[in-house]
């Protein structure tokens, strides 16, 4: 049996010593499995599969688990800031180690690098050996993160089915009274976290703005702003390759042609220079008022 049929038995990420040794492991066998390179040992007594994620490999060697955006992206979430593991640590937590590596002290290391997470949990039942539950990570997130990236979260979580809305309501009346603002905010047809941010820019400009629209001879569109305005969150994940670029220039030319604008903020502007994504879209429903008034 190889080790990646006796980790997926235990259903585990994550093993410690003893569960693998009665499980028939021995302890030569897991110090040979490290050396060749089919395990890693992030701390002593803690074994994962070589390929595991990394932030669950720095988790563990830190002496905690996934939490917050983390746990959340690991299950397919949006989490703004995936690159910085967040890890949940309990408050008897000891022997912390930087997320590099379990020879340097936590205390001696630098942690700009990771984000931890120290609060209670809701249910000490909703955690693995390598993440917090889903319930814990996104009462951990509306703490942790700025109320928009919260909200993008959440509506990913909604739209992968993580969660359903009356979950989350329940969930809310656990956490701050100040978190609760962003339940009225959700909207889980969002596909992705630039749509949530897209949506909360437009109606911070006052803009009526209808998404998920299906339009004719085009098909669905991420966004329409005042009725006249198409927004689409253009990411190189769903747009990368020349057969997208053309599918989507084909998209521009159909929905012009029904008297549609569009407009395609790149993942990197929408998420780092908001303000200039919204005088764009004034600017062009600015001009569109004004060719509309000439004609009348």
């Amino acid at each position: 049996m190889t080790w990646s049929e006796v980790f997926e038995q235990l259903n585990l990420m994550v093993a410690d010593r003893r569960t693998l040794l009665a499980y028939g492991a021995t302890g030569a066998g897991l110090t040979s499995a490290v050396r060749g390179g089919y395990l890693v040992r992030p701390r002593r007594d803690h074994y994962v599969l070589q390929g595991t994620p990394i932030p669950v490999v720095q988790a563990v060697r830190v002496g905690g688990r996934l939490g917050c955006v983390s746990a959340l992206h690991l299950l397919g979430a949006f989490a703004m800031d995936s690159g910085t593991p967040h890890i949940h640590l309990l408050r008897s937590a000891s022997r912390l180690r930087s997320p590099h590596s379990r020879w340097i002290n936590l205390a001696d290391s630098e942690r700009d690098d990771s984000v931890l997470h120290w609060w209670p949990l809701l249910d000490s039942t909703d955690v693995s050996e390598h993440a917090v539950g889903v319930r814990e990570a996104v009462a951990q997130v509306v703490r942790c993160q700025e109320p928009w990236h919260a909200i993008a979260t959440l509506d990913s979580v909604l739209h992968q089915g993580l969660l359903s809305l009356d979950e989350l309501s329940a969930l809310f009346r656990q956490v701050p009274e100040r978190c609760v603002m962003l339940l009225g905010q959700l909207d889980g047809r969002a596909e992705a976290g630039q749509e949530s941010i897209l949506r909360l820019l437009m109606r911070q400009l006052g803009l009526h703005c209808e998404i998920q629209v299906e339009v004719t001879g085009v098909g669905r569109v991420d966004m329409i702003v005042e009725g006249i305005l198409i927004l689409e969150a253009d990411s190189r994940l769903a747009h990368d390759g020349w057969e997208m670029h053309v599918r989507d220039r084909n998209r521009d030319i159909d929905s012009a042609r029904q008297g549609y604008m569009s407009l395609r903020p790149a993942y990197q502007r929408t998420m780092f220079d908001p303000t200039a994504v919204q005088e764009a879209v004034l600017a062009l429903l600015a001009a569109w008022n004004h060719h509309r008034v000439h004609l009348l």
